[in-house]
């Protein structure tokens, strides 16, 4: 019986102290790791958002970018950092879902590793030709791929555009030959110039091009019609239910941090997607976002994980051998 009161009492104090922790944070600068380089949609939506964050918290947020193996370098520094909330982590569909199925071996698990803040956003997908291709629509396109496939690019091998097309094509018959490029505007660049036949987008790349009329838009991947590209139809509508993808981005902390702090870096996140500038570059761009709990978002992470590790296995992609 003493024992157990004295085990109680432990975990009393524990909860106590965790609890004075938070109230107290932050005491002093936080750093926000992004594992791309400066420039691109994941380090100018950090920044954005960032700068609301540090003023909800009333402490300087330090954005760090460390590129490299598909943001594994950031990943494993972010999860072996220290437990306390002063270490953040730039994640997306890479970072917590696609990297264990690409790779034979990590330093870093994503599911015993990291927990999640909160949600960002979601970024439609769009597939785009030159507005002179003779596909009249993506059915077209599909029948004319029976004859010759073309090739489509994509921002990256293992990109979210790459996985979601190697899915709608398993999912819809479509034949195609994959071209990975540095970044979607490379990608978008050679499409104008007629150095490559599709490219799958996202919208915050693509809507320049898809609302100017610049490219013909033969579909989105999304659920329901972009608000930014409302004539262009789903493949849902074109008949194929199980063809849905996105790019999305969130953010995570070490496993460890105590819930308390996790909590406020949740409502300070929540605080800075809402802010009227950010949902106003949302708006213009078509970016998707919900103001998703920490347990919110980390249902949303297992039921992709469900979705695509297994896919990903099965279309045979792999990063490291």
């Amino acid at each position: 019986m003493l024992g157990r009161r004295t085990l109680l009492a432990g975990l009393s104090a524990a909860g106590l102290a965790a609890t004075a922790r938070a109230q107290g944070f932050p005491e002093r600068p936080l750093r926000w790791i992004v594992g791309y380089p400066p420039g691109g949609a994941s380090d100018v939506f950090a920044r954005l958002i960032g700068a609301h964050i540090g003023t909800r918290l009333g402490q300087n947020l330090v954005i760090e970018n460390r590129p490299g193996g598909g943001a594994v370098v950031a990943s494993e520094a972010a999860s072996r950092s220290a437990p306390d909330g002063y270490t953040l982590l730039h994640v997306d569909n890479g970072i917590l879902v696609y990297n264990p199925a690409l790779y034979s071996r990590l330093p870093y698990d994503p599911d015993r590793d990291l927990q999640g803040v909160g949600f960002i956003g979601r970024f439609p997908l769009f597939l785009v030709v030159r507005p002179d291709n003779p596909a009249k629509d993506f059915a077209d396109f599909v029948a004319q791929s029976k004859v010759r496939a073309p090739n489509y690019g994509t921002p990256a091998v293992a990109s979210p555009h790459h996985l979601a097309m190697e899915m709608v094509k398993r999912r819809t018959g479509l034949e195609a030959t994959h071209v990975p490029y540095r970044g979607g505007p490379a990608a978008m660049q050679d499409l104008l110039a007629g150095n490559v036949e599709s490219v799958v987008i996202d919208c915050a790349s693509g809507i320049p091009f898809i609302t100017t009329g610049k490219v013909k838009t033969l579909c989105a991947f999304s659920e329901a019609r972009s608000a930014r590209a409302p004539d262009v139809p789903t493949l849902r509508e074109l008949g194929h239910a199980n063809a849905i993808a996105y790019g999305w981005q969130g953010m995570s902390v070490p496993a460890a941090t105590p819930a308390p702090i996790v909590a406020k870096l949740a409502d300070a996140l929540k605080a800075g997607v809402g802010a009227e500038d950010v949902q106003a570059r949302y708006r213009d761009l078509g970016i998707e976002s919900a103001p998703w709990s920490p347990a919110e978002f980390a249902d949303f992470v297992r039921r992709e994980n469900a979705e695509w590790r297994p896919l990903i296995r099965e279309l045979g992609i792999r990063l490291d051998g």
